[in-house]
């Protein structure tokens, strides 16, 4: 296979970080306004990036499109051991962390992850994945920054709780005020310190 152009190439590989990143489907009516390219460039760049990834020995990843859209995903013969792999994690309890963390998002409402790590007083990532593994919480476009996202509980936890809503927890008010209240105060603290 003759080499493909230098543009061609780094597109390709800003494709693949876009995928990366996205952990998702990407329709390819969208990559040409995130890329700053033509059609005609993602056409090319989905064919690079295609090839390499065909190219690459015993890799774990494989490249999945349709007429409209374009996703990473893995391969098959490595879909058992992830499988294997999130089931143990799936089967681990969650933890008193876990319950701090639904905690905060029940009794405060939805949060950044820097906010939950804030209250908490703790990093919470290997927490928040294991939430979003049992579809505990959910993640969503935060819609003040939309360049970070805000955890929410799911729909099936509060089904699996037996509650109708947030506000069906037991002292909702109560808790919910005081927690508001705590991190005013230690906003409060904060931006003393800043001074």
């Amino acid at each position: 296979m003759e080499e493909a152009p230098r543009h061609d190439t780094d597109l390709a590989a800003s494709l693949e970080a876009l995928l990366l990143i996205q952990g998702d489907v990407l329709y390819k009516n969208r990559i040409p306004k995130l890329l700053e390219c033509s059609k005609e460039d993602v056409d090319r760049a989905i064919e690079t990036l295609s090839e390499r990834i065909k190219n690459r020995e015993n890799s774990g990843i494989t490249l999945i499109q349709t007429d409209s859209a374009v996703s990473l995903a893995t391969t098959p013969h490595i879909s058992q051991k992830l499988a294997a792999i999130q089931k143990k994690t799936l089967e681990r309890d969650i933890g008193s962390a876990g319950l701090e963390v639904l905690a905060i998002l029940l009794y405060i409402g939805p949060s950044t992850r820097s906010r939950i790590d804030y209250i908490r007083g703790v990093n919470s990532s290997s927490t928040v994945r294991l939430l979003l593994m049992r579809k505990m919480v959910e993640r969503v476009k935060n819609p003040d920054d939309s360049r970070e996202y805000v955890y929410r509980p799911t729909v099936e936890l509060l089904a699996h709780l037996g509650l109708t809503n947030q506000n069906d927890l037991p002292a909702f008010d109560e808790v919910h005020n005081e927690l508001a209240q705590f991190a005013k105060t230690q906003k409060e603290n904060d931006d003393l310190y800043d001074e």
